[in-house]
This record gives C-alpha cells, structure tokens and sequence, in this order.
C-alpha cells in the first residue's frame, strides 16, 4: 500500500468513526428526550404542581406563579399559627397551597428544581427513586410527610421514576430554601 491508500484509509475510518459517535450521540439525546417528556407527562398527570408551584394574585385572582415553578413553599411566606383542628382528622392548608397542616405536624411543599443549595440539583437518579420508593429524604433521611402522595409514586416502575427524575433536572433552577418540617407540637411537648 502507498501511503496515499493509507492516508485515505485512515481518514475514512476516522470519518466513520466520527460518524458513529455522533449517530450514537444523536440516539442518546432522542432517548433523553423522550425521557423529559415521560416524565413530564407523569408530572402532569400525578398534577405535582398544585402543592410545589406558588400562588400568586393574577388580573382574574389566584394563579401558579411559573416564575417559581416546582420550587416549593416560598421562602419569604412565614405563616402565622396553623388553625385549630378540631380531631386527628382534620387538615388544613395554607392559600398558596404549599404548606399543609394536620396530625403530623407542618410540611411544606419541597423544591423540585434542580438548584444544588436548595432544591434537589445534588441529588442523584438513585437518591430520588430510593426516595420515592421509601417515602424517606434521599432513601434514608427523615419521612416525608403528608400530604405527598409518595406510596402512589412508589407503585410507578423505575423507568417512571427515572423519567420524573429527568423531566425535574431538566427545568430551571429556582433558589427557594423551604422552611423546615415541624413536628405536631405533642410531639415537642413530650
């Protein structure tokens, strides 16, 4: 062989190399964007929106605040005491439909988004299938409380809960810190 026969190919293999590689990059990117819109089917369809998006006073009253999509309880809203409830099954919740009340204390709708300080941009795929399977923070912390629907989600294949996953990390980053859990005061009182 010459090395003008060499030369053409090695660039013809590199050509089909690179050719590949970018075919094999082209299907990666159709699959994650499939996954995205799986999952964000399933997040319209489990409706997390309500409780992890906002109220805001719009031209015709109360309306999501998409600004502040997914990012939970608003940092900035302190609420006043909860209301009182009358037996152990009664609940109440807050205007902006990110704070709920009842037995188990005081939750706050969580920061979907993926800001790694505040909302769950540092969580891995794993952390947030083991979390839904468990009803349990990154699998292993503290329950989450009502009314999260989590033994729902937990019944959804891993595909589901991947694509969830996905279409999260896909949205925009809101910073929002979202108050604590705080337990019933019975709990504190003991």
């Amino acid at each position: 062989m010459t090395r003008t026969e060499i030369s053409r190919m090695t660039a013809t293999g590199v050509a089909l190399a690179a050719g590949l590689v970018l075919a094999g990059g082209a299907a990666a990117e159709d699959r994650q964007s499939a996954q995205i819109k799986r999952g964000a089917m399933l997040v319209a369809a489990g409706d997390c929106v309500t409780c992890h998006t906002p109220f805001r006073m719009g031209a015709n009253g109360p309306e999501k605040d998409l600004a502040r999509g997914l990012s939970g309880h608003p940092e900035n809203l302190r609420l006043g005491a909860p209301p009182k409830l009358d037996n152990d099954w009664n609940w109440a919740g807050s205007a902006t439909m990110t704070a709920f009340v009842g037995p188990w204390g005081t939750s706050y709708a969580a920061n979907l988004t993926p800001d790694r300080e505040t909302g769950i941009g540092a969580w891995r795929e794993k952390d947030f299938v083991q979390a839904m399977r468990t009803g349990k923070h990154l699998g292993v912390a503290r329950p989450i409380m009502p009314p999260m629907p989590w033994q729902a989600i937990a019944t959804l294949p891993d595909s589901d809960l991947r694509a969830i996953y996905a279409y999260l990390m896909a949205q925009p980053p809101v910073k929002n810190k979202v108050p604590d859990y705080t337990p019933p005061a019975s709990a504190t009182a003991r």
